[in-house]
């Protein structure tokens, strides 16, 4: 597959800056597979589109993970913390690590050196395209971060809590899950729900910079699946996937010897044959991105374009704070 399949026209205007007064306000693109029948809805109204189904929800939690910083000569620098690694560092006289190791992005990149000091922050190794290795200093208080939002949202978020699923618990994203942002817990009272982990790097919603798809490598995620969750889930007659993430680790653990922990590099494009997802609850996605292509494959290229074009054509509002979309 080429990635310009995965091209499409978004009116700049269509792009959520921010989300909705309440989050299943949001409106609901409803796509049955089987007859081809397209609903308008609410998100208020997903209980109604549903009959049974176990509603599985990846609960990670974002990390304030975006640190606002000064170099020695006085010049600002940022860092994006994306995940936590491994670390042989000793403990503190508490019992407590007095630092942490984490794989980041940092600009302005190219002027940033290994052993540089940016406060808290201490530059390990230049991993390659903006990436490093950096050592953070884990006292409580040495770190103010803010909610990593996605470049293209560009007004201020009032509420931090927003870029948070309401079943948000463990943290490590430094990505928010976005379909999961449209529940209330008076909606998921309605469901019976069951939750996974997979923490999201920003791999997942970076634009494809290939050609061809094959060529695209997705950086690990690690992932987690409790035991007894799982067999919840496998003995389900139907599984809802709420988000990409769900269906990347859902896939993951479903493939035959896959681990219920450990790291995933799956990538979903069509062709793909789904074990253990039967409905997809997703926003809408960017150009060119895995995300999207993970939609084709489940609901048919072409079926996706059109479901597109009538989105962009009723004007639903798009990407991280946008409307969603279910596809049964």
């Amino acid at each position: 597959m080429k990635s310009a399949a995965l091209d499409y026209d978004l009116p700049p205007r269509l792009i959520a800056q921010t989300p909705a007064e309440r989050r299943d306000e949001s409106r609901l693109l409803v796509f049955d597979r089987a007859t081809g029948a397209i609903r308008h809805r609410r998100f208020a109204e997903l209980a109604d589109e549903l009959a049974g189904e176990l509603v599985v929800v990846n609960d990670t939690r974002v990390v304030p993970a975006r640190l606002h910083l000064t170099r020695a000569s006085g010049g600002k620098a940022e860092v994006l913390l994306l995940e936590r690694l491994p670390d042989d560092a000793p403990a503190g006289p508490d019992g407590a690590a007095a630092t942490t190791l984490w794989e980041a992005l940092a600009r302005p990149s190219s002027r940033l050196r290994p052993g540089e000091r940016l406060g808290p922050v201490e530059l390990v190794e230049s991993l390659g395209e903006g990436r490093w290795r950096v050592r953070l200093d884990a006292t409580p208080g040495a770190v103010h971060g803010e909610a990593p939002l996605p470049p293209y949202i560009t007004t201020p978020l009032g509420d931090p809590a927003r870029y948070q699923t309401v079943y948000a618990r463990e943290e490590g994203s430094a990505a928010a899950p976005t379909a999961g942002l449209h529940f209330t817990q008076e909606l998921l009272a309605r469901l019976d729900v069951e939750r996974v982990t997979l923490h999201v790097g920003l791999d997942t919603f970076r634009p494809l910079a290939v050609d061809d798809l094959a060529e695209h490598h997705i950086h690990g995620e690690r992932y987690e699946v409790l035991p007894e969750a799982w067999e919840r889930i496998r003995a389900a007659e139907r599984v809802l996937a709420v988000g990409t993430t769900t269906v990347r680790t859902l896939e993951t653990v479903a493939a035959a010897g896959a681990p219920l922990a450990g790291r995933t590099e799956l990538f979903i494009t069509p062709g793909h044959v789904f074990r253990r997802v039967d409905m997809l609850l997703t926003n809408f996605h960017l150009p060119r991105s895995t995300l999207l292509a993970l939609v084709m494959a489940f609901a048919g290229e072409e079926q996706t374009r059109e479901l597109y074009r009538l989105a962009v054509a009723e004007e639903y509002r798009f990407y991280s704070f946008g409307d969603a979309m279910l596809i049964r």
